[in-house]
């Protein structure tokens, strides 16, 4: 009776410390932080157009899976979506799956490129268990200081002008009508 009690008096009490615990076990602390991730997810939103700022020098070398040189400057004149990321990182696990679909309905229309520095390896066994199959990179060399970043997930919209449009750190929905709506406006640009 005292056990019953107790427990329906701090029952608030408990439920945050098997949360903590949840989070402190390896096994489930990924899970969790993807799950409460994706909970406070939102879509993306454009920077105002006053605010936007421009890619000047797109000479930027990274390496595909195959282990080839592709520059960036492949992409000046497109819309570009340059995604930076880790299988790590929660936020960047939690919003893969809205990506993967944005890459599966405008990978003819859009460059992709989703940045790692991690092993091609390491990721191909994440996007393989995953069943993933957007582009992965690895940079060669420093990126260009407009999309320069220092916390994971980042995600740049770069219009077909070289302006981004739209930078998001942390986890977004980008599977969302709204994103869409940005991509088919720069797209018709």
């Amino acid at each position: 009776m005292k056990l019953k009690s107790f427990i329906k008096k701090n029952w608030g009490n408990l439920f945050i410390v098997v949360v903590i615990a949840l989070l402190l076990i390896p096994q489930t602390g990924m899970p969790v932080k993807v799950f409460f991730s994706r909970l406070i997810a939102f879509s993306p939103s454009e920077i105002a157009t006053e605010k936007q700022t421009s890619i000047q020098n797109y000479n930027w070398i990274l390496y595909n899976e195959a282990g080839e040189r592709v520059n960036f400057s492949n992409s000046e004149g497109k819309v570009t979506l340059v995604n930076f990321w880790a299988t790590w990182c929660p936020p960047c696990v939690a919003e893969m799956p809205s990506l993967q679909n944005l890459f599966d309905e405008y990978g003819g229309k859009v460059d992709f490129y989703f940045v790692s520095m991690e092993s091609h390896d390491r990721v191909d066994k994440f996007k393989n268990k995953k069943g993933y199959d957007f582009p992965n990179y690895r940079p060669k060399e420093q990126v260009p200081t407009a999309i320069q970043s220092y916390s994971l997930p980042t995600t740049f919209v770069i219009s077909k002008s070289g302006k981004i449009v739209v930078k998001k750190s942390g986890a977004a929905n980008w599977d969302s009508d709204a994103t869409k709506l940005i991509l088919e406006t720069l797209l018709a640009e």
